[in-house]
């Protein structure tokens, strides 16, 4: 009797930006690593890239196995990747090089990869651009305004309050909500220092705030719970970095918004639940997103949802949302692993 092929499963870590966002990637990876190790079926390869731009091939994500690892520059990686006879690969980099570039160089080497393509990636991190996108297929956001960097910090004319926020940012880093005029100045120069654009939209008041995701199963899309995330009109109108990402007393990156009291999963039977399936729906054809899509959303006093920004990420970590939607649903972590790697190399 012939053995079953073990894959060679790809992990794409790290980042050409900065430190913070490797500490972000690593986390979730190391986590997806941990959980997900099934030796008699897959044999993992960790692909490290660091702000130098250089590339590491540790044997784990440990700090003295990534220590250990030699650099090398791209060409060098390049030709260790083809070597390799990749099967799949999962991205794990949060910053816009790593959804952008680094996707589209798995795709030049013919490496097949879970997850949305460059093109789409680079829509949604631009939040204008997606919010244009969904808003022509008919699903609500919030008036805006985009403020270019090189143009004078004037104030724009929306109504207050109304949240600015970076155009080219995730984890509401530079995010603030502006109720004064006179607060104005402060939160454009912290979304600047983010963005060379800068979003100013009306504020949607509460409410309540949810996200959505969508996985493709058999060609169809398979909406999952929602999760909803702690928002309160008097101490935490808008949700911002620190309640998403922070530190423990060691110093290392911890998922602030993981903790039972700030998201959880909301009952199927919840009335917002179907018109929230619905805009999300009409978001990911209107996006063209593949495998899997990820949506943020405002639930105005009436009950409607209006659009706020897309994240099409999934690490398959036991922490990363849809993983957790999909427990909720009744779907665990392994057995979504091997629907996602199945649906890439085709089921036998």
């Amino acid at each position: 009797m012939t053995a079953p092929h073990v894959l060679r499963i790809l992990h794409l870590v790290g980042s050409p930006t900065d430190i913070r966002h490797v500490e972000l990637s690593t986390l979730y990876a190391a986590g997806c690593i941990q959980a997900l190790c099934q030796p008699a079926k897959y044999e993992f390869l960790i692909a490290l890239v660091s702000p130098d731009g250089l590339w590491r091939f540790p044997q784990s994500l440990d700090s003295g196995a990534v220590a250990a690892a030699k650099p090398m520059a791209l060409h060098t990686a390049v030709e260790l990747l083809v070597k390799a006879r990749i099967d799949v690969a999962i991205p794990h980099m949060f910053c816009l090089a790593g959804m952008t570039q680094y996707r589209a160089l798995l795709q030049m080497l013919g490496i097949a990869f879970v997850g949305n393509l460059p093109f789409q990636m680079a829509l949604t991190a631009d939040k204008a651009k997606t919010k244009a996108v969904v808003s022509a297929a008919g699903v609500r956001v919030p008036r805006g305004k985009l403020l270019a960097i090189s143009a004078d910090r004037v104030q724009p004319t929306l109504a207050l309050p109304v949240v600015v926020k970076p155009n080219h940012s995730d984890n509401s880093d530079g995010v603030s909500l502006v109720t004064q005029p006179g607060n104005y100045p402060a939160a454009l120069e912290a979304a600047f220092a983010c963005s060379p654009t800068v979003l100013v939209e009306e504020y949607v008041p509460l409410g309540r705030e949810v996200r959505c995701a969508i996985v493709v199963q058999d060609g169809r899309l398979r909406h999952l719970p929602l999760e909803e995330y702690f928002v309160d009109s008097a101490t935490r109108p808008v949700r911002t970095r620190a309640h998403k990402l922070a530190r423990d007393s060691a110093g290392n990156l911890v998922l602030a918004a993981k903790q039972a009291s700030q998201a959880w999963i909301v009952d199927n039977n919840d009335p917002i639940v179907a018109a929230v399936w619905d805009a999300a729906t009409q978001c990911h054809i209107a996006l063209g997103c593949r495998h899997y899509s990820l949506f943020d959303f405002r639930i105005d006093p009436a009950g409607v949802p209006w659009f706020l920004e897309a994240g099409l990420y999934c690490s398959f970590s036991p922490k990363s949302v849809i993983p957790t939607m999909m427990a909720a649903a009744g779907t665990p972590l392994t057995v979504f692993f091997d629907q996602a790697i199945l649906q890439v190399i085709g089921k036998p």
